[in-house]
């Protein structure tokens, strides 16, 4: 999945953006839970919690501070913390996979949404603690770093699974 070669700066954000969902996807799929609680060497992080921990962020940055609105109720037993990591390993592959594309799908529309009101210099809804107010430009490329980093992970955790390795997901 490349993205547009010469696309608006919208097309190419958000391009980037989905490349970076369907390689951790590919890494994900067809595993099962003991191949999702897979850990490397000292590191406590799995596939499963990439997925949970990445469903989240995509709510919080486009549901909720995008947005501005409340996060969606399969958040409610979240409790801070490192919770989405702790927690994915009492998910099935189906549960985790599931909970990523709902998030996935809710941040397509609301950056869709968002796009239909105005341009990728619009504020967000939300404001930090500093007061500060991020543009969606902002928003979208603290996502793709976040993809980026979390897919590198990912990239070792499923070769240290079953050996598959890879920049781009097949076809």
């Amino acid at each position: 999945m490349e993205p547009p070669i010469a696309g608006t700066e919208a097309e190419t954000w958000l391009g980037s953006l989905d490349r970076q969902r369907a390689t951790l996807l590919w890494k994900c799929t067809g595993l099962d839970a003991e191949g999702l609680n897979t850990t490397v060497g000292a590191s406590t992080m799995t596939l499963g919690g990439l997925l949970k921990h990445l469903a989240l962020v995509e709510d919080q940055y486009f549901t909720v501070r995008l947005r501005g609105g409340d996060y969606p109720a399969v958040w409610s037993s979240y409790d801070g913390d490192g919770w989405e990591w702790r927690s994915a390993a009492d998910d099935s592959p189906e549960d985790l996979i599931a909970l990523w594309k709902g998030a996935v799908e809710r941040s397509r529309a609301a950056v869709a949404a968002a796009l239909e009101e105005g341009d990728l210099g619009q504020l967000t809804k939300w404001k930090s603690d500093s007061g500060h107010q991020p543009s969606l430009r902002r928003v979208l490329a603290d996502l793709l770093e976040e993809y980026a980093r979390h897919v590198g992970h990912a990239d070792l955790i499923r070769e240290a699974v079953d050996g598959l390795v890879g920049e781009d997901p097949p076809g």
